[in-house]
């Protein structure tokens, strides 16, 4: 042991607890020469309260105290801390707790108090072995965390560029995206939806459309009417939008709202024909304002709508296209606005931002 001195110089630290002064600190005279940093301490409550708010590695913990014995220590502590070894140490072999509960309470080690202490110095090494493994490996998972996080970040400014490359080679489309991710919030909100709620649907109407970036120039920018071999080719974007995303563990639970937002609440929407309840509630909800915001917004090939003409449309596509509850939610929400208050907010809001 004496020839590992210099391996454990103040790499391990170590709290004695016992209600004998002398014990303790006969034990930190012995442990400090062996290259360990000790504190002690004589009473257990207080004793509790400095693992609490320190930073120990090893607890040398008397078995019988007063006013309470180790074993209520230990209790205390593992509410706490579940990370510290723990050995205790006892003058009094019958009394003892039995091994079952050393193993309850997560305790590594027991000593029979001697005059000497080769075998606690033993099980202190041992606890010092393990603990050193268990920083390498929370070291070294730590590292693989970085980089994937790196990576993710990586990852996820990619497919920000790609929406924005998106949008970039539609000019009729700018800010669509922006305004179905503004307006799917507020809708959420309207039905009553939670903060985290709100917030996914919020991300995901931002890229709700990013799969558009596999659909090739001359049918995405087309000027007229779409033949039936290009629409088709249009119906993929959902999915691989969802493929996109789902390389990024941090947007998982986007994916199916984006891959479901182009389904029909009677089923004969795309790319999966999911019908009613199938269909994530937030692709619901963000198919009611994607379609809301197309039939306003001018294209090449048509003049936008009015927003009551747009009105008019969801009322008469609900339960077919819409989710009825949901389109009545979004029709009274643009009622209750008034449909210039609403074009200004909700339209008006993200073409000048």
């Amino acid at each position: 042991m004496r020839k590992n001195k210099r391996n454990v110089e103040h790499e391990f630290s170590i709290l004695t607890l016992d209600d004998d002064k002398n014990m303790t600190d006969t034990l930190a005279a012995y442990f400090q020469r062996n290259g360990y940093a000790v504190d002690t301490e004589n009473d257990p409550y207080q004793g509790i309260e400095r693992v609490r708010n320190g930073n120990y590695d090893i607890l040398l913990l008397d078995f019988v105290m007063t006013p309470i014995h180790g074993n209520q220590v230990v209790e205390e502590i593992r509410q706490f801390n579940k990370d510290i070894f723990i050995i205790l140490l006892t003058g009094h072999k019958d009394m003892a707790p039995p091994i079952q509960s050393m193993r309850e309470l997560d305790i590594q080690g027991y000593y029979e108090k001697s005059d000497r202490f080769d075998q606690l110095e033993l099980l202190v090494e041992s606890c010092a072995k393990s603990i050193k493994q268990m920083r390498t490996i929370k070291n070294y998972q730590k590292q693989l965390s970085d980089a994937y996080n790196t990576m993710e970040k990586g990852y996820l400014e990619m497919i920000q560029t790609l929406r924005f490359m998106v949008e970039k080679r539609d000019v009729e489309t700018k800010g669509h995206s922006d305004r179905v991710s503004m307006l799917a919030a507020a809708l959420a909100e309207y039905l009553g939806k939670d903060e985290d709620f709100v917030e996914g649907i919020r991300i995901a109407g931002l890229f709700h459309d990013i799969g558009k970036i596999g659909v090739p120039d001359c049918i995405l920018l087309k000027n007229g009417r779409l033949t039936e071999e290009e629409y088709k080719e249009i119906q993929r974007h959902p999915a691989t939008g969802a493929d996109i995303l789902s390389g990024l563990s941090n947007m998982k639970d986007l994916v199916p709202i984006v891959r479901a937002h182009h389904e029909f609440y009677n089923g004969c929407g795309y790319p999966d024909h999911l019908k009613g309840a199938e269909i994530p509630y937030a692709a619901r909800i963000i198919s009611v304002v994607d379609a809301f915001d197309a039939m306003i917004s001018k294209r090449a090939y048509r003049d936008g709508m009015s927003i009551e003409k747009a009105k008019e449309e969801i009322e008469r596509c609900k339960g077919s296209q819409f989710d009825p509850e949901i389109a009545d939610a979004f029709l009274s929400m643009i009622h209750e606005y008034g449909d210039e208050n609403f074009f200004t907010n909700f339209v008006r809001a993200k073409e000048t931002a």
